[in-house]
């Protein structure tokens, strides 16, 4: 779509995105899926105190994790050519987008969190961590256990895109496909 509506004339700014199996990487290389597991096994969605207190633990976990190294570089790489195109220290929107965002009788949409006006090569790695972690908040976990959805079978891709002045532009959400349908 980003292709179709750039040779239409329609100027969308540049970005990259961290994809599922990035995080998924992460997860895994970081040593964070076995006690994630270990944190919400037995949990019981209607403690509302234990659940705060598993969400707090596994957001931590993530915070304080490092990045796998190539992971690490790739995205500092991508960054860098953005920085190349827009200048030093561009500021970017970090988004993040969850696997089973839009289902039919599930949305996840709005439950992860996204950080605007992001600059510089730290601040960026910690919001894609902060991405991660919002994966989850009390109220993903609670969504998710009440829907069904293991805990692991939802990913995040992060997407990093240069911020655009909303003064200046337009801007919203779009469907590439119906949601209820799948396709129609």
């Amino acid at each position: 779509m980003y292709r179709e509506l750039t040779r239409k004339g329609i100027n969308i700014p540049n970005g990259f995105a961290v994809t599922a199996t990035a995080y998924r990487q992460f997860m895994k290389e970081a040593g964070i899926e076995k006690q994630v597991s270990k944190t919400l096994a037995g949990l019981n969605p209607k403690n509302v105190e234990k659940v705060a207190e598993a969400g707090h633990r596994i957001r931590e976990l993530i915070l304080g994790a490092e990045f796998p190294q190539q992971l690490k570089q790739e995205i500092l790489e991508a960054y860098k050519t953005l920085c190349k195109e827009y200048g030093e220290h561009t500021d970017v929107a970090v988004r993040s987008s969850a696997t089973a965002e839009d289902l039919p009788g599930a949305s996840f949409a709005g439950q992860q969190e996204s950080y605007l006006n992001i600059k510089g090569e730290h601040s960026l790695l910690e919001a894609c961590k902060k991405c991660a972690a919002s994966l989850f908040t009390n109220r993903a976990i609670v969504y998710r256990h009440e829907r069904g959805f293991d805990h692991f079978k939802v990913a995040l891709s992060i997407g990093v895109q240069k911020m655009v002045r909303s003064d200046k532009a337009g801007s919203g959400v779009i469907f590439t496909i119906d949601t209820e349908s799948g396709f129609k």
